[in-house]
């Protein structure tokens, strides 16, 4: 789905899918909402979403997260969500996003709700 862009959008959502990979090789992959990749790790931590002029980049949990790198760009005003977006010809902060992903999958790993084992009677 992400090649049948065809322009730099697709190039610039092929770009993240490979970091997030790089940094959550245990990372589920999905595809909801008519067309959004979501990815997950012990819960969904980011979402991507391919716009006219831009590529949205939105994490779940970004209000609760260090931005360091200073990346987030949209959505600061939320109490949950925090979002990148991408515009053509924008060069990503690799080192930035991957530290915040890596976050991301920290604070899911540490929030995570233990699986229920079944009930006794």
């Amino acid at each position: 789905m992400i090649a049948d862009l065809g322009d730099w959008r697709g190039e610039v959502l092929a770009e993240i899918r490979g970091l997030i990979h790089e940094v959550d090789p245990e990372v589920l992959e999905e595809w909801k909402w008519k067309g959004s990749p979501v990815w997950s790790h012990e819960g969904m931590y980011a979402l991507a979403n391919a716009h006219k002029n831009k590529v949205k980049l939105t994490f779940h949990h970004g209000a609760d997260l260090a931005d360091p790198g200073k990346v987030f760009n949209a959505g600061l005003g939320g109490n949950k969500w925090r979002a990148i977006d991408f515009f053509e010809g924008q060069e990503i902060d690799r080192n930035a996003l991957k530290t915040l992903l890596c976050e991301a999958v920290a604070y899911n790993t540490k929030h995570s709700v233990p699986k229920s084992r079944g009930s006794k009677a």
